[in-house]
């Protein structure tokens, strides 16, 4: 077999072929673009400032109906469930006892009215004959004590008669307001007694209601001083409103007006009690029920406000934003924030009017890094609460922050 050498001249040039590529000019790497983000441009806004506080609804007036005299129920006088008047008669209790009892007094007045004309007489007589020394003065002495006597039995005589007109007023048990009434806790031929204070039924008024709201004892010093100072009213046509939000998640139709919030405060729990008062023409609020309650306590007119998406926490749960500089660098925010207004944080200290907030493109976006920014395109916002309106589309270099809509404030 015969092997061919290949000449070493061509081997040369080869090699001095590739070491010639290997010292040209490298080709350089594609320069990194600046990433894009989009943001809003935060600015003072006027918003609600709302205070949301559970609670529980309770009658205006609650009037437990108890026997004031003992007997027997002869008849129930009412359907329970229904609406009953003030001073209708509820129940009848047997009379009878207390017809007699009347009776009796009457006749000891009458026998004590005539003892008096007697006695009154027999002391006009001696007071004459006295004077002529035909009596003793013992004697008219003794007259005119009779008469005196006389005239407090025949007072004690009309309190018999009052007491036993009252007593015998009792047997008809009647309400003492107006409401619905509950259910009946005694039936026909019960036995109550006015000793035990037999309780027989319940009326309340549903219309209006209270609302019991609780409240940190903190927050309740803040509003106390607020009410003080006058930023906050409870009378008047500037009266602070407050609005319901039921079990179900809906929104009460009726506003209502805060009245006092307590003195006292629990000490188990540090709260205190808000009450407010709301109509109940349609008795949509029973006595019980667990509600949220919205306080409306002004207008803080230079609130700022950044959209939720463009706020994160921290691991300390700390809010914190991204906020581009005048340099069109990044850099990270440490927030305090008051609570929501629609679907914007509500940013008490933290920034300053006129940021730039990065909401779009965060995951693109370092602390230092150098960005390119344009107007956020936010969606709109569907309304809540009361009054909801859509934010304004942006103009110029970055969106102003403006919030949807009305919702609840911590």
């Amino acid at each position: 077999m015969r092997v061919e050498r290949v000449p070493f001249r061509l081997i040369s040039a080869a090699t001095a072929a590739v070491l010639l590529a290997a010292c040209g000019p490298k080709q350089s790497a594609p320069p990194q673009q600046t990433p894009e983000v989009g943001v809003v441009t935060v600015q003072p806004t006027a918003v609600p400032v709302v205070t949301e506080l559970p609670g529980r609804t309770s009658a205006f007036l609650v009037a437990q109906v108890r026997a004031r005299v003992d007997g027997i129920v002869l008849r129930r006088e009412f359907t329970e469930g229904s609406q009953v008047k003030a001073g209708q008669r509820l129940y009848k209790i047997d009379p009878a006892p207390y017809i007699a009892t009347l009776n009796n007094a009457k006749a000891s007045l009458a026998k004590a009215q005539a003892n008096l004309v007697s006695v009154t007489a027999q002391a006009n007589r001696y007071k004459v004959l006295v004077a002529a020394n035909a009596v003793s003065k013992q004697d008219y002495d003794n007259a005119v004590a009779s008469q005196g006597q006389a005239v407090a039995d025949v007072a004690a005589g009309k309190a018999a008669v009052d007491t036993a007109q009252i007593n015998l007023g009792y047997t008809d048990v009647v309400s003492p307001v107006s409401g619905q009434v509950g259910i009946s806790q005694v039936t026909p031929g019960a036995y109550v007694q006015a000793s035990a204070a037999t309780l027989m039924a319940t009326v309340q008024t549903l219309d209006p209601v209270y609302v019991d709201l609780t409240q940190s004892s903190l927050d309740g010093l803040k509003l106390r001083r607020d009410m003080q100072e006058g930023r906050l009213k409870t009378t008047g046509p500037d009266a602070a409103k407050v609005s319901l939000i039921l079990e179900d998640g809906r929104t009460y139709s009726e506003k209502g007006k805060l009245q006092f919030t307590d003195v006292t405060v629990d000490q188990g729990t540090g709260s205190v009690t808000v009450r407010a008062i709301f109509k109940n023409t349609d008795k949509v609020l029973l006595p019980g029920m667990f509600v949220r309650a919205r306080i409306e306590e002004g207008v803080n007119e230079s609130a700022l406000v950044v959209p939720q998406v463009g706020i994160t926490h921290d691991q300390k749960g700390q809010p914190t934003a991204l906020v581009v500089g005048n340099d069109n660098k990044v850099v990270l925010r440490q927030l305090v924030t008051s609570g929501t207004y629609g679907s914007n944080w509500v940013v008490e200290s933290g920034l300053n009017p006129g940021d730039r907030v990065i909401v779009q493109g965060t995951d693109k976006a370092k602390p230092g890094m150098q960005v390119k920014t344009v107007a956020a395109q936010l969606p709109a916002t569907p309304a809540s609460g009361a009054a909801a309106q859509s934010a304004p589309a942006a103009s110029g270099a970055a969106q102003t922050a403006q919030p949807a809509s009305a919702a609840s404030g911590a």
